[in-house]
């Protein structure tokens, strides 16, 4: 073997080697960045969507190489393709494990001539993931009596910076962008969390349930996140509700369970939360099993219980680099919006609820 090569490998295993001791630890320093433009025949023309945010939007399946290569924001940009019939090059600017600050400042703002360039059309990001995740961890860890700080300050920090954020886009984005569109959060490990905490609540020095307080935390971030986006110009991908809820209506209350989910635009927060949390809850199903009739689901979630399940082949981004690349889109039309799939993978189901905002013309 040649000195160079291996020179190289006894430098690059020992921390390929780390890397993988703690693929989620070191994911919190992993950039995933990628380019991907769908290359649609008999056209020259390109407009481009920018996507910031963590492991979510970059297509993580545990690899520190490589990501899904139609994560949810080139499945936005598959349909724009075909609804304006020209080609979309999909930038994703995300960085794996990042909290709600690191998102803002070292993407949005450190990274914001992509979203500054002329044939920018639509702005996204996500956010604020793994705030909740790392609060979610300290506090199942807590014996004697619980302190929930830590979910209050996850909470506290996802608020400032997802205003941050769009007040930043807004500034800061090129003139001519037609959409801004925030994702808000899934609940990942839902049915693992119906288990109660190994501290006590100091008022009834009893233990709680993990599932009740993580998910009054989860939709009060949810419910800002979609009510800051209306106030300052921005749409809300309800995830949450694409997620967590069937598409049938399991209770008989006449409406789709993912629909009835949905915030409304306009609703108080206690409105919403007591929605979620109370009047709704028995319509909550984990993600594992998106119901998509009564009898038929599909698995949202991958094995890690976290990041959305996806279809399709990989592309480098990680470690090794990121790819830019292009392709033929996988689909040219699309039934009454929704392509053959729109509801059998999480990044699918994300991707479509993102263009349900797409406008008609760039």
């Amino acid at each position: 073997m040649p000195t160079r090569i291996r020179h190289t490998l006894r430098t690059l295993l020992p921390m390929l080697a780390l890397l993988a001791a703690g693929a989620e630890a070191s994911a919190s320093t992993l950039n995933q960045n990628a380019s991907w433009t769908i290359d649609r025949a008999n056209t020259s023309t390109k407009y481009r969507v920018v996507a910031y945010g963590d492991s979510i939007y970059a297509g993580y399946n545990g690899s520190i190489t490589s990501a899904a290569k139609y994560s949810a924001p080139t499945v936005d940009a598959e349909y724009m393709s075909a609804l304006w019939g020209a080609d979309i090059e999909s930038v994703r600017r995300t960085k794996s494990g990042a909290v709600a600050s690191d998102v803002y400042n070292n993407k949005i703002v450190a990274e914001r001539s992509y979203m500054q360039a002329s044939s920018t059309r639509v702005v996204t990001f996500e956010m604020c993931g793994n705030d909740g995740l790392q609060a979610r961890t300290s506090f199942k860890s807590q014996t004697g009596t619980c302190d929930y700080t830590v979910l209050d300050n996850a909470e506290a920090s996802c608020k400032t910076y997802v205003a941050a954020a769009m007040d930043y886009i807004n500034a800061n984005a090129y003139p001519g962008v037609k959409l801004k569109v925030i994702s808000n959060l899934h609940y990942p490990g839902y049915a693992a969390d119906n288990v109660q905490s190994s501290c006590t609540d100091a008022t009834t020095g009893q233990t709680v349930k993990m599932q009740d307080r993580f998910l009054q935390s989860l939709a009060r971030m949810n419910y800002m996140m979609c009510d800051t986006a209306r106030q300052k110009g921005f749409t809300c991908a309800d995830n949450f509700a694409q997620y967590m809820g069937g598409d049938y209506d399991s209770n008989g209350d006449g409406q789709i369970d993912s629909d009835a989910l949905r915030y409304v635009a306009g609703e108080s927060q206690a409105s919403y939360v007591t929605r979620i949390t109370t009047t709704l809850r028995s319509t909550l199903r984990d993600a594992n099993t998106h119901f998509v009739s009564a009898s038929s689901s599909y698995d949202y979630i991958q094995s890690d219980d976290t990041h959305p399940t996806y279809t399709g082949s990989t592309i480098t981004s990680g470690l090794f680099g990121d790819t830019t690349g292009s392709g033929a889109p996988r689909y040219t039309s699309f039934t009454a919006g929704k392509n053959p799939i729109w509801n059998q993978y999480g990044h699918e189901r994300m991707g479509w609820a993102v263009s349900t905002f797409n406008p008609a013309t760039p």
